[in-house]
């Protein structure tokens, strides 16, 4: 994943982004669709909760951010969740 150089303030500290998951995947990957949905691939399966909790963990790295600022607020149990992430001071777009 490659980011570009400049840097985009979030004036609110926190956005919404809409998440299409795929599980059971060999490699873990985010890919941005457009501003405000991605599609995140991961290695476990959805199962006892932790592939929400991989998806949680891939995203806080990719804003760089802590996991406790990463919160699905919708589609606990849905491959398309929204979630919501704090604690933004500024993230670098594809």
């Amino acid at each position: 994943m490659t980011r570009q150089a400049c840097m985009r303030y979030n004036l609110n500290n926190k956005m919404k982004i809409f998440v299409k998951v795929k599980t059971g995947a060999k490699i873990e990957k985010i890919k941005k669709v457009d501003k405000n949905h991605y599609e995140v691939t991961v290695k476990e399966a959805p199962e006892k909760g932790r592939a929400n909790a991989a998806v949680v963990k891939i995203l806080a790295k990719y804003f760089k951010v802590a996991k406790s600022m990463v919160e699905i607020k919708a589609g606990y149990t849905s491959k398309n969740k929204i979630i919501r992430i704090t604690n933004l001071h500024k993230f670098g777009h594809e």
